[in-house]
């Protein structure tokens, strides 16, 4: 049986030290930030999700060692993982249809609406808040691309977590089916996006799922990480 080769996944005193380094770091950034920029914090929560995003994100990344296996293998986890960054990258708006193309008219009814400054063919630098930017946005005459940092971070680690579960899941079912099921729960950051395109934004349905949209899938994103860096079943 194949499994990943893991360090131990509690923090260790090194670890904590790093810890402590990096969120006065990222205070300081935001500090630094809200100083610059003419803007106020309605909710502070905001900003510590997206550094939540990041930092679980890189700390189960550098936690996770995948198991040595063939090139065969490898090439199924790279293509498993790959095929899954892209559905959660349209999934979570990353990349997604130009406000300008014929497709994105279609999907809309042919009402479309402006967001944001960036013209067809462009590039647009937004100054957002520390985790959220900056980000790189990306308006193309069929394709539309926004790059915010905790949600390339943590996509590209659920990625790779990903990667090393279907390592494990070619040597056991128990793993693989553990692997899919956390897979699942990734899909919650973008649940409110989805749910409101298939039944309105009115409904009853959408109003329970998107209330709290970033509370509900930094939770599920937190869990899905731990799965996939704790994977108790492959063990």
């Amino acid at each position: 049986m194949s499994t990943a080769t893991r360090t131990d996944w509690v923090p260790d005193r090194r670890d904590l030290l790093v810890g402590a380094a990096v969120v006065n770091a990222e205070l300081l950034v935001v500090l630094v930030y809200l100083a610059v920029e003419p803007v106020t914090v309605d909710s502070w929560r905001f900003i510590l999700y997206g550094f939540l995003w990041i930092n679980a994100g890189l700390y189960a990344v550098a936690k996770t060692t995948p198991a040595p296996a063939d090139t065969r293998t490898k090439r199924l986890a790279l293509l498993v993982a790959g095929g899954y960054f892209l559905v959660l990258a349209v999934a979570g708006g990353i990349v997604g249809p130009s406000h300008t193309s014929p497709l994105a008219s279609l999907l809309t009814d042919g009402h479309l609406h402006s967001h944001g400054t960036a013209t067809a063919g462009g590039f647009d630098l937004r100054l957002l808040p520390p985790g959220w930017g900056p980000a790189l946005v990306y308006q193309g005459a069929w394709l539309s691309v926004i790059l915010m940092p905790y949600k390339v971070i943590g996509y590209l680690s659920l990625a790779y977590l990903v990667y090393a579960t279907a390592i494990d899941a070619a040597g056991t079912v128990v793993s693989g089916s553990l692997g899919v099921l956390s897979c699942v729960s990734c899909t919650w950051p973008v649940v409110g996006s989805l749910v409101t395109s298939l039944f309105g934004s009115g409904s009853a349905v959408v109003v329970a799922a998107t209330t709290w949209p970033y509370d509900v899938s930094t939770v599920a994103f937190l869990a899905t990480v731990a799965l996939l860096t704790w994977r108790p079943l492959a063990r």
